[in-house]
């Protein structure tokens, strides 16, 4: 018998939709009264400043104007934090549409779009970028949950279940670990190239509890260790090569070679959120505590670090002093915590830089108790609490 490519395309899409069992163990959570939700003029300020009306995230850095798949991503968490439903959609609809050919289902989002020409902006780069596809496919099963959406949900086990296929490798001593893409970063058949900043241990664990896959366990401890192992001075670097005979070793073939820059701050911002229960925050604090000492001394976090000698070059954007407010507040450091709020309120983060501004929102939201991770990573959003 021969089928057309529509019905075979059609199949497969069924198919696919069976897999939301891999990711089934969803506790049910239904919307709650919004009188507890807290205005967010960061998120609107974002969305005005950032966010086109067709629901694209702008990095108007260059006259490309590029837009991520990290951007798309990170704007959807926001919006399921602001409870703000019609921009996931509009975020959404762009990104499956323009990053993904329309079909999430089927593939993983293109990491860039873009373009100097504005009438043929596309893609720019098609390989993948595994931490927004981490953070799409935690967002989307999460916003299932919390609005009861069963298509939400398959998306999630759907993307979940080919970060695995596409983005993972096992590796010896390590077990399997999450490439940072799905091509490339394999420099030698003993060598894969990592990103610390790609693998925050919430995501990883709530992965590890809503699926049936053993591999997510294997990811979550591989994460563990490449925080950990590949800061061995309390510096978190830009890339890490892990190598199969002598561990992880700094990532020679890298223009920032032993730093930790733009990429390793989120490093300390995901350890600071980590809930206060959870054995892995007290491991990450103690590894990284001496970039939580050097911010409380200086009063500033660097926006370069070297990670073995721990000599800095300049003072890092507000930016970086907001990703500081969750990370010394989780080390217990009061006074420092609140310089790093004096110092963003004496220089504001500029409406239109896009990743301070994600790194703010994200910080400062938490820091605002808009929302926290429990311990199984699940998102709990303030919207979602009973007022007294």
């Amino acid at each position: 018998m021969i089928f057309d490519s529509k019905f075979i395309h059609r199949t497969l899409r069924c198919l696919s939709l069976i897999l939301i069992l891999s990711l089934s163990a969803f506790p049910a959570a239904h919307a709650a009264p919004s009188n507890c939700e807290k205005p967010w003029p960061a998120w609107d300020a974002f969305k005005k400043n950032l966010i086109n009306e067709d629901g694209r995230v702008v990095d108007s850095i260059s006259d490309a104007m590029i837009t991520t798949s990290e951007g798309q991503a990170y704007a959807l968490f926001f919006s399921l934090v602001a409870n703000d439903r019609a921009m996931f959609d509009k975020l959404l609809n762009w990104s499956e549409k323009n990053l993904a050919a329309y079909d999430l289902m089927m593939r993983l989002p293109s990491w860039q779009w873009g373009g100097e020409d504005e009438q043929a902006r596309g893609v720019m780069d098609e390989n993948s970028a595994s931490d927004a596809d981490l953070w799409m496919a935690y967002t989307l099963g999460e916003a299932g949950r919390l609005w009861a959406d069963r298509r939400l949900i398959a998306l999630s086990s759907l993307l979940a279940n080919r970060i695995l296929t596409t983005e993972t490798r096992e590796v010896p001593g390590l077990g399997q670990v999450l490439l940072p893409g799905a091509i490339g970063f394999t420099p030698s058949a003993t060598r894969v190239r990592l990103n610390p900043s790609y693998v925050p241990l919430q995501l990883m664990r709530w992965f590890v509890t809503h699926s049936k896959d053993p591999r997510w366990a294997s990811l979550l401890n591989s994460s563990r260790r490449l925080i950990v192992d590949s800061a061995p001075e309390g510096y978190a670097p830009e890339w890490a090569i892990y190598d199969y005979n002598r561990g992880f070793i700094l990532d020679e073939g890298d223009e920032r070679r032993g730093l930790g820059s733009y990429n390793a701050i989120r490093v300390y911002l995901w350890a600071g959120m980590l809930n206060p229960e959870d054995a892995d925050r007290r491991v990450l604090l103690d590894a990284l505590k001496p970039m939580a000492r050097f911010v409380a001394s200086h009063g500033w976090p660097p926006e370069s670090i070297n990670i073995l000698t721990g000599v800095a070059n300049n003072p890092g954007p507000s930016g970086f002093s907001a990703v500081m407010v969750p990370f010394l507040q989780a080390a217990g450091m009061k006074k420092a915590v609140d310089e790093q709020l004096l110092r963003i309120a004496a220089h504001p983060i500029p409406e239109d830089s896009y990743y301070s501004q994600v790194l703010s929102l994200y910080a400062l939201g938490w820091h605002d108790n808009l929302y926290r991770f429990d311990l199984n990573g699940n998102l709990t959003p303030r919207w979602m609490s009973t007022c007294p």
